[in-house]
């Protein structure tokens, strides 16, 4: 089955990286997404990171322009219509990823596959609100999407292993490498990843070590490229919080219970780089300072 028509929904910072990296390889894409401002956000987003590349000399103005033609933007479901391949990048929440699967189940046509850009939930249990259970597969992007050169594919107990060939070959042909994983909480990245920046939120919570130096240590002394606790502001603190909140109950065990800090940072709604404060201050998405909260007097 050839891939040629992809549906993205969700007009965000990862539905909008998807849906740039697709155009930039040369499939046609409709950015989906119920607010007409933030596809037009969406949109304005991509069309200025094109620009970059352009003033850098890696991409032509008439290059730009032809990925730019292969992008449309619709608040509407149902032009979902001649989709071969759907990619759902809302927020993680299972019922409301479940809802649009089920209504898109009802437009799209019987060969079309259903992919996830989750980063913790079932495959398996978002399948099952699905007529195409095989059909129904997890295609993990990481952000900056544009950037960032892995795919998750993730399989859940009845995907079928044609579906899983051809995400992985959409993915390849983004120019992306792909690695398998089963259908188990975090997959394998985050799996990893989520804990550690829990805890870094716990050891800045005991007053272990500073902001600043909490994230210096792992970026010096383990040569990580940035800090745990910049990262988590760079994915989202709400996100972190749903996807620890996720293994709490799906695992059981203490060590994925969610840091008492990172829940007060979420209500206070110190989200991260999104919402321009997070462990760090940022002004237009540029990191400015650590945020005062933080700082002793």
């Amino acid at each position: 089955m050839e891939i040629r028509n992809i549906f993205v929904v969700g007009s965000g910072l990862m539905g909008s990286g998807i849906a740039q990296t697709a155009i930039q390889h040369g499939y046609n894409v409709t950015l989906n997404d119920q607010s007409k401002a933030a596809l037009e956000r969406g949109q304005a987003g991509i069309s200025k990171r094109l620009d970059r590349l352009v003033e850098k000399g890696r991409m032509t103005a008439e290059e730009k322009q032809a990925c730019m033609d292969r992008l449309t933007t619709s608040v509407s479901v149902h032009t979902a219509a001649n989709a071969d391949l759907v990619i759902e990048a809302i927020y993680e929440n299972l019922e409301a990823k479940r809802a649009i699967f089920q209504q898109l189940d009802k437009i799209c046509d019987a060969h079309t596959i259903f992919a996830s850009n989750t980063s913790s939930i079932s495959m398996t249990s978002l399948a099952a609100a699905t007529s195409r259970p095989e059909r129904v597969v997890g295609m993990h992007f990481f952000s900056p999407v544009p950037v960032m050169s892995l795919v998750e594919i993730v399989y859940g107990l009845r995907t079928s292993k044609e579906v899983m060939d051809i995400v992985a070959g959409v993915g390849e042909h983004m120019g992306k490498r792909t690695i398998l994983a089963k259908d188990k909480p975090g997959f394998i990245v985050n799996r990893m990843l989520l804990p550690m920046l829990n805890e870094a939120v716990q050891v800045l919570d005991e007053d272990i070590g500073s902001v600043e130096d909490v994230d210096e240590g792992m970026m010096r002394g383990c040569n990580h490229p940035m800090g745990p606790l910049a990262l988590a502001d760079m994915i989202g603190l709400d996100i972190l919080l749903e996807v620890m909140e996720t293994f709490y109950l799906d695992l059981g065990d203490t060590k994925y219970r969610p840091s008492h800090l990172l829940r007060k940072m979420v209500a206070a709604g110190y989200l991260g780089r999104k919402s321009g404060a997070g462990f760090y201050l940022y002004d237009e998405g540029k990191k400015i300072g650590v945020n005062p909260i933080f700082v002793k007097h």
